[in-house]
């Protein structure tokens, strides 16, 4: 494929959309659409990005025998939805900061302990090149109410086998049913 141009279609509050115009191996001109947490992208390289966007929280209890796992309710598939606690990083934030600001801020829990890094990886790679972090650790305390009204949310501990069973029978973000299945398998 080659890259033709990108044009800005659309700026929301959190999100762009953009025209990607590029040439396929049979020379036809084709428009890919995308969304971006990036403002404004003008040239291929831009698409690329070099900080991640956001990060998401893997975190078990002390003894690491549960695992953290949000229920909640999204609005883009209108339904509620098993993920990893996550959220954006703020300006002037590392990861590990906004890590355990997001956890607070979505489940009134402490990121106590953080025992690894895993990233860069994109959200959705088939339609935004949004990129994440994953920090891994040992969250506790007692749950709380998101401190946001425009999310709704229930944070809840999982043994392997409780999350055995919840994988067979809930709607789940890709990436945490992938990690909770192996997790559950061990």
């Amino acid at each position: 494929m080659k890259f033709k141009g990108i044009r800005k279609k659309e700026a929301g509050k959190f999100i762009t959309r953009y025209d990607i115009t590029y040439e396929t191996v049979d020379n036809k001109e084709k428009i890919y659409e995308i969304i971006s947490r990036r403002r404004d992208m003008e040239t291929f390289e831009a698409l690329h990005g070099d900080k991640p966007d956001a990060v998401v929280i893997i975190a078990t209890d002390e003894a690491g025998e549960r695992i953290l796992v949000n229920k909640e309710f999204r609005m883009a598939v209108g339904d509620w939805v098993y993920n990893f606690p996550a959220g954006l990083i703020d300006p002037g934030e590392q990861p590990e900061q906004s890590a355990k600001r997001e956890l607070w801020e979505e489940t009134g829990l402490e990121l106590y302990e953080i025992n690894d890094i895993i990233g860069p990886s994109y959200s959705a790679v088939g339609f935004s090149n949004e990129i994440n972090v994953c920090i891994v650790g040992k969250a506790r305390g007692e749950f709380q109410h998101s401190t946001s009204t425009m999310e709704e949310i229930e944070a809840g501990w999982y043994t392997r086998a409780e999350m055995r069973e919840l994988l067979k029978t809930h709607r789940f973000a890709a990436r945490t049913q992938a990690y909770c299945y192996l997790w559950s398998k061990e």
